[in-house]
Formats: structure tokens, C-alpha cells, sequence
């Protein structure tokens, strides 16, 4: 009868992982985890990123925690001044008009 040599496969979050594998996680990526983290999405519309971690019994998806700016810029598309115009930008534009005509 053949032997299952598959690893277990888990999904955990970093910090249910012990602290020394936690010390081999960052160690495998040193420069942090932007170039090999994956999205996972979920069927209810949520997600989360993972990177992989293997020990030699399990192959592991690892949960990290990552800040989304999911703010809205709703505020950029109103004007920079709001509804009062800049006081002597008028006297400005007239100087350069009569700057214009002595020419």
C-alpha cells in the first residue's frame, strides 16, 4: 500500500504562528512581502493577502494584515477655494489687461 507524502495545507494569520516561525517568516522575506503576496477573495465579496510558508509537515497560506486607503477623495473634486473668489484677483487680471494694452 503507497504512502500519502502530502503536506497539510493551512491557512493561518501571522500571529497565530509561533514566535519562532514567525522569525522564519520574515527572515524567508526580508525585503517585506509586497512582491509575493497574493489576494484571496472570498465568496462573500471580502478579501485578505496571504504569502506561503512551508515547514516540513505543512504547507502554510499565511494571513498578513494590510492597510487598504479605501477613503474616498470626495472632497477633491470641489473647488480648491470654495464658493468665495480670491480676494484682488480681479485687480490682478485688470493690471495685466492694461500691462497688455500699452504694448
Amino acid at each position: 500500500m503507497a504512502q500519502n507524502n502530502t503536506k497539510k495545507r493551512l491557512v493561518t494569520s501571522f500571529n497565530n504562528l509561533t514566535t519562532e516561525q514567525q522569525d522564519e517568516v520574515k527572515a524567508l522575506y526580508p525585503r517585506g512581502f509586497a512582491e509575493v503576496m497574493t489576494r484571496i477573495d472570498k465568496p462573500n465579496g471580502d478579501f485578505f493577502y496571504v504569502v506561503p510558508y512551508e515547514t516540513e509537515e505543512v504547507s502554510y497560506l499565511v494571513k498578513i494584515d494590510v492597510k487598504i486607503d479605501d477613503a474616498t477623495d470626495d472632497g477633491l473634486e470641489d473647488d480648491f477655494y470654495g464658493d468665495d473668489e480670491i480676494k484682488g484677483a480681479d485687480e490682478i487680471q485688470d493690471n495685466s489687461m492694461e500691462d497688455d494694452d500699452d504694448m
